[in-house]
């Protein structure tokens, strides 16, 4: 009842486009790799599996790097929060919200934004700064220099290159070139993907952090009955 007042809900706002709201994990990949979405909007909480929901999005990030994931919270709770990235989301959207900012969360997702709160990014950025980004070494190796890493603590923030290059003391060219070299070292494409590696799972290849520029993309979600998620596409603009 809950996912089919969802799926009803965000039906009435004419730029999404309803796909289906799937009642397993298995159906969900199904449809993904079926209809080929740009959003998934899924439920940390699916049926009896509170954490059904994390896994879910890792499968969805592994099977394709396209979708792009909203995790529904029950609160934003820390351990939540940081999972929820580390499963590769690239926003977190809290049931005690209001709800017609749902809507603007799917968007801004869509856009290839992040949307969190500045408590819950402050939990992202808490889990960044601990034990020195182990998962940017290899072999007890150091990934990347020093300086690097600062970058990638300025892109967590959200700031701009150029704002980067202003608190680096650094012009933007330089701040450009580190960021290709933090990219080809890591073996990402963009600046959202460095933060999710920063932070750790596998899903961090695959997914994105702060604001990113380029053309929107539609979006779906899936859900299970008790999940209180759904499926959405994005009508063109």
């Amino acid at each position: 009842m809950n996912t089919q007042l969802l799926v009803d809900a965000l039906a009435r706002d004419a730029q999404f486009h309803m796909i289906d709201s799937p009642s397993s994990a298995a159906a969900v990949l199904n449809l993904t790799k079926r209809e080929k979405p740009h959003v998934v909007l899924i439920s940390a909480k699916l049926g009896d599996n509170y954490l059904g929901g994390f896994d879910l999005a890792r499968d969805v990030r592994a099977q394709s790097p396209a979708p792009r994931v909203v995790m529904l919270l029950d609160s934003s709770e820390r351990t939540g929060v940081i999972e929820a990235f580390r499963a590769g989301a690239q926003g977190v959207f809290c049931r005690t919200e209001p709800f017609r900012l749902l809507a603007k969360c799917i968007q801004c997702v869509n856009a290839g934004q992040v949307w969190a709160s500045s408590c819950e990014l402050q939990f992202v950025l808490e889990a960044l700064n601990q034990p020195a980004m182990a998962n940017l070494k290899s072999n007890g190796e150091s990934l990347l220099s020093a300086r690097e890493i600062d970058v990638v603590r300025c892109v967590a923030e959200g700031l701009s290159n150029r704002e980067v290059a202003q608190r680096l003391k650094l012009t933007e060219h330089t701040i450009k070139n580190y960021l290709f070299r933090i990219f080809d070292k890591l073996g990402v494409s963009s600046r959202v993907e460095v933060v999710l590696f920063a932070l750790g799972g596998g899903a961090a290849r695959t997914a994105s952090l702060p604001p990113a520029t380029g053309p929107a993309r539609p979006v779906a979600v899936p859900a299970k009955p008790r999940a209180e998620s759904a499926a959405i596409r994005k009508t063109a603009t």
